[in-house]
């Protein structure tokens, strides 16, 4: 299924939880609206170097002062002993066979991506939540090219968002693969995995397949899980299983109750069942507490107790801001503005109401005046630019970023961008959408629009 083709159920009243957790650091300035508007029939091009019919837009806040990490201090550094990073959760430094590096008094988690990037990162949020909730260290792999061509290299984790500061304010370690093995490492390692795929689909008579397990030279044998962790048992137009369910495979009673002869690993054609010290799942995207897609609602656990605390890393952050600057026309000395972003697939003229509506929003409930748009777009067609310019709204120019960057920066820039924000308006059924929304209303208490898509009248109201 296409990211952001999901079917989205009926939204229910969330319940009640209490936030353990204090929201950590302060915005560096408030973009006032972003809008991020991703359609489903461009749901697989959506990431690439040169998105595919993909408009973002982004107002400007006045006043706000940037606060500049200096150049001086490496990416996510930090001057104190990180105790809840590599030092004191593994051995030492990275091994030639992940085993060596492990703890005996730790147990681990970790899964694989296999969709879109949004995805992917949503996939690593359920990832650490089914770590919380089994007491497990999560260990993340990297992001793979799925939307920017299968010849780029992958991206660590770690260069996207910032995990020593996530680590803080989970309260829990967190670690990335090239901490426990080698990157450089040609050792196979044979690991018993679960098979949650086949659980819940029967299209597919095979383990969710990703690229991941080859990058780190993972040979496994997978057992397939039992069909009760699947939401809606016997409807094949949804995947979704429970973490819960998925969390009781993680402990001895039900783990040995659920064991089937598992699959034969393909390169040294190995028998074994799921890891009892590295438990894995090869795919956590297709996972709920309550209901299929929660994290389009505003209780969802995953994001209520991990994905707000995902941050950019500072590098991805200061990019932002910088391309922000660029398209409004200020110079690096001066204070960003307070800026809007969207996509779109839809007229300019509907996208404008939702804008209004936010910026009305924004000052009647916080005072914020918003003065700019920016609009991140690959389109070409100049025509189309012109209507953008006539309303007032900026533009980013990536003309060069891949050159420079490499093609990862394109996409990571303007997810930032539209993330850091006071408002969003974004696509009906856009998981881009949805994570964009979410940031903006976690990170800076924002207004948020969805406009509907695919027919002339769909988003009349």
């Amino acid at each position: 299924m296409h990211e952001d083709a999901e079917s989205l159920l009926v939204n229910r009243q969330s319940p009640r939880w209490q936030n353990y957790l204090a929201v950590a650091g302060k915005r560096r300035f408030i973009i006032a609206v972003s809008l991020a508007v991703l359609v489903s029939l461009f749901g697989l091009s959506v990431f690439r170097s040169s998105w595919s019919n993909e408009h973002t837009i982004i107002p400007v806040a006045e006043d706000v002062v940037e606060k500049v990490i200096p150049p001086s201090t490496p990416l996510n550094s930090s001057a104190l002993v990180d105790h809840l990073g590599p030092a004191d959760n593994l051995l030492g430094l990275p091994t030639a066979n992940f085993r060596d590096n492990l703890r005996d008094d730790r147990k681990y988690i970790t899964s694989w991506v296999s969709a879109g990037w949004t995805n992917d990162v949503m996939t690593y949020i359920n990832l650490i939540y089914l770590a919380i909730i089994t007491d497990r260290i999560p260990v993340l792999p990297m992001f793979t090219p799925s939307h920017i061509g299968g010849a780029v290299p992958p991206i660590d984790f770690g260069l996207v968002f910032d995990v020593p500061r996530l680590r803080k304010a989970l309260h829990i370690p967190v670690l990335e693969w090239h901490e426990v093995k080698d990157r450089k490492s040609e050792s196979i390692d044979e690991l018993g995995c679960w098979n949650t795929w086949e659980a819940v689909q029967k299209g597919e008579h095979y383990p969710r397949r990703s690229p991941v397990p080859d990058h780190l030279k993972l040979d496994i044998s997978y057992t397939k899980a039992p069909s009760w962790i699947k939401v809606i048992p016997y409807f094949d137009h949804d995947m979704h299983s429970y973490f819960w369910s998925l969390a009781a495979l993680a402990f001895p009673e039900t783990r040995t109750a659920s064991l089937v002869p598992p699959l034969e690993s393909p390169n040294h054609h190995v028998l074994l069942p799921p890891d009892e010290q590295m438990l894995c799942y090869d795919y956590l995207y297709y996972v709920c507490a309550n209901q299929p897609y929660e994290m389009e609602f505003d209780y969802s656990p995953a994001w209520r107790f991990v994905g707000q605390y995902l941050y950019w890393s500072p590098k991805i952050e200061q990019l932002a801001y910088q391309y922000v600057r660029r398209a409004v026309g200020t110079t690096e000395d001066q204070p960003t503005p307070p800026a809007n972003t969207t996509g779109c697939y839809a007229s300019l003229d509907v996208i404008a109401r939702r804008v209004d509506e936010v910026k009305d929003e924004l000052l009647q409930r916080k005072g914020i005046s918003v003065q700019h748009v920016i609009m991140t777009s690959d389109e070409r067609n100049t025509t189309w630019w012109d209507e953008v310019k006539s309303k007032g709204w900026y533009g980013v120019d990536h003309s060069q970023t891949a050159d420079l960057m490499g093609p990862w920066y394109p996409v990571l820039i303007d997810a930032a961008i539209q993330s850091l924000g006071a408002g969003f308006v974004g696509t009906d059924r856009s998981t881009m959408s949805m994570l964009a929304r979410r940031r903006v209303e976690s990170w800076a208490d924002g207004a948020a629009r969805i406009f509907k898509w695919g027919k002339p009248d769909s988003d009349d109201h």
